[in-house]
């Protein structure tokens, strides 16, 4: 991880966050979550089937909203966002990967990576070379005109990786990007979000995979909803369970300095 990434500075920060959905009873998805990510730090997410893990991504990237609790993503409250707010920032600032790569069939590789570039004021030259530019950064600099039903599945997910770096974003979530790819292509995509992180890119991966888990510094477990425990992996310490601060400062989030100790 880039060391001039380390700077104090928190990336997304939870307070007592819960999502709970009204079925034919309440579903408590998430439960009571405190977590500080640090700038530059690389968080894998694990735990059983239904533990919360892909809701508790899409929460911190402004796709679903959380019914208790406090989310900040760069030092803004989200709650306190528009829904046009919402979407601009997830659309400047966080670059999504999912599973099942969410390309579009009738578009070129070219044309899926620069679609996020619609929150900028680019002329299309520029958006094709952006796009050309990052597909040839992950391999495909001569699949820029194929469309997906053209390429293999690690192809794709290296379009879908080049479509989340399009914007430059601070925060890049990937909701188990190699779960659909063979062993040799996953530790591909792994060394590209390895790369991507030691350029200062905070990075939140969803996985069920301990060998994709490994390639991150920290480890957060889920069970249930709740968070059970962070795993520091890497020698910093720039992820934690946030803490409600006594006294003055009560409501805040508490985070770790770089010795491990509350700040």
């Amino acid at each position: 991880m880039a060391s001039d990434a380390r700077d104090g500075s928190i990336a997304v920060a939870l307070e007592n966050v819960g999502r709970t959905y009204q079925l034919a009873k309440p579903v408590h998805a998430v439960e009571d979550v405190s977590l500080t990510l640090g700038e530059g730090s690389f968080t894998a997410v694990m735990g059983p089937s239904g533990s919360g893990k892909s809701t508790l991504m899409n929460l911190i990237g402004c796709l679903d909203t959380p019914t208790e609790g406090r989310i900040e993503i760069g030092g803004r409250s989200v709650e306190t966002l528009s829904d046009a707010q919402r979407a601009r920032l997830r659309g400047t600032e966080i670059g999504f990967v999912f599973q099942t790569f969410n390309l579009m069939p009738r578009l070129t590789a070219a044309e899926n990576v620069s679609l996020p570039m619609v929150f900028h004021d680019a002329v299309d030259q520029d958006r094709r070379e952006r796009a050309r530019t990052l597909l040839e950064r992950v391999g495909l600099g001569d699949r820029l005109d194929h469309a997906p039903s053209e390429l293999s599945g690690g192809q794709r997910q290296r379009v879908a990786l080049a479509r989340a770096l399009v914007n430059d974003p601070t925060l890049v979530l990937a909701d188990e990007p190699t779960g659909n790819l063979d062993t040799d292509t996953e530790a591909e995509i792994m060394d590209l979000l390895v790369e991507l992180n030691d350029e200062g890119t905070t990075l939140l991966v969803v996985t069920h995979e301990r060998t994709v888990a490994e390639y991150a510094d920290h480890v957060v477990h889920l069970l249930d909803g709740r968070l059970e425990d962070v795993e520091h992996l890497g020698e910093a310490r720039d992820v934690s369970v946030g803490e409600v601060i006594e006294g003055d400062g009560a409501g805040e989030i508490g985070e770790l300095d770089g010795t491990g100790e509350s700040s």
